[in-house]
Formats: C-alpha cells, sequence, structure tokens
C-alpha cells in the first residue's frame, strides 16, 4: 500500500452504529474507491462456521475459514442476522483468526484505485501507513437510538434499553481486548456524530482527504 495520490487508502475507525459505515461508503462513492467493511469480514467467518456445523471454539478451523474467505462476496443484509453477531463476537478475538483476515484486508486495500476500509483497527494495525484516517464516534445513547430506530425502520422488534445494554458491552469487549483494541490512531481525525448528521459528517471527511491529497 503507498499513501501517494495515485493509490488512495482511508482507514475509518470507531464503535458499533457510529456512522462509519455510512461515512465509508460515501467516501467510496465519491473518490472513486472500492469499500470494505472489515467487520463484515468476521461476520462471514462466523457464518461459514454456523453454516458447515463447526465449532466457534476451534482457533485452527475458525483460521483456516477465514483464510478461504471471499471478500468479493459479503451480502450485509443477510451477515447484519443477530445470531452471526453474536457468534463474529467469539471468533474475532482469536489471534490466528485476526492475522488471517488482516492480510486479506490489506490485500483488498492494496487492489487499485485504493479503497475506504472501516472497522475498529483499520488506522491502527490494518492499514496503519493509510493516506488519512478517521475515528467517528457517538454517545451510548445516540448509537442505541440509531440501531432501534434501523431495526424497527425494517419492520423488527427491538427495545432500546437492551441494545443499550448490547452496545455497551461490545464497546467494553471492543476496548479492553488484548488483541488490536479499539482505539484511535495517533493521526486520526475525530469525528463526533453525537449531534452531526451524515452530510455534516460527509463534508467535514471530504474537506479532510481534500486537504491530504493537496486538492
Amino acid at each position: 500500500m503507498t499513501s501517494g495520490t495515485s493509490h488512495i487508502v482511508i482507514a475509518v475507525d470507531g464503535p458499533a452504529a457510529a456512522g462509519k459505515g455510512t461515512l465509508s461508503r460515501r467516501l467510496g462513492q465519491h473518490y472513486g474507491l472500492n469499500h470494505l467493511d472489515t467487520g463484515l469480514t468476521y461476520r462471514a467467518t462466523a457464518k461459514a462456521l454456523l453454516d458447515r456445523g463447526l465449532p466457534l471454539d476451534d482457533e485452527e478451523v475458525a483460521a483456516q475459514t477465514a483464510r478461504a474467505l471471499d471478500l468479493s462476496d459479503l451480502d450485509r443484509s443477510v451477515l447484519s442476522a443477530h445470531d452471526i453477531g453474536e457468534a463474529a463476537s467469539k471468533v474475532a478475538v482469536m489471534p490466528r483468526v485476526r492475522r488471517a483476515l488482516v492480510e486479506a484486508q490489506r490485500a483488498f486495500a492494496g487492489t487499485a484505485p485504493g479503497a475506504v476500509l472501516d472497522g475498529r483497527d483499520i488506522g491502527t494495525v490494518v492499514c496503519p501507513d493509510a493516506l488519512i484516517k478517521f475515528y467517528v464516534t457517538a454517545s451510548p445513547a445516540v448509537r442505541a437510538k440509531r440501531r432501534y430506530d434501523e431495526i424497527t425502520g425494517n419492520g423488527g422488534e427491538a427495545d432500546l434499553a437492551s441494545i443499550l445494554a448490547d452496545i455497551e458491552k461490545r464497546d467494553a469487549r471492543d476496548t479492553e481486548r488484548a488483541d488490536s483494541p479499539l482505539r484511535p490512531a495517533a493521526d486520526a481525525h475525530l469525528l463526533d456524530t453525537t449531534e452531526m448528521g451524515i452530510e455534516a459528517a460527509f463534508e467535514a471527511a471530504r474537506r479532510l482527504v481534500d486537504a491530504a491529497l493537496g486538492r
């Protein structure tokens, strides 16, 4: 990966439901870059294990499954299922799974003309030499309400208090894990979307990317 203008890599990190996925897709579309939600790679690994009736606590089997993933075939609508998310949280803490997926994510970032990757360790581990890095965050209460609105807006049923508890538990797990914990890269630009809509966040990010590109 290079961070020159001929090959652009943008790293976007942050906790669940902060808006990093939406922002990353917008940046990818605007700059004509490939986009990868790296969280889906862990969910796809978990789904493959579930589909084949394989154990979720066998690190070598999980790592082999991760190495065989096709990153061009990640269906967000399927992989967003709650049970897959629960399974993904178990395999995502395995160091060998993380190493296998980080290798695949780096290969994705290296494809022309460049990429926007979002996740929890992009700027710190996956693409530390990215052209520009963002850390997108928002208060837990606001993130829980967004997730609640998303679920109910799609016709599902949800309990706001339960969602908030899940988000707080997920935050603790992500920030306290020994391998690649969630934290801003030292040179990341902070975008707090607690009181910021996606358009405002996108414009703020676009100005910073343009400045990094010398535009």
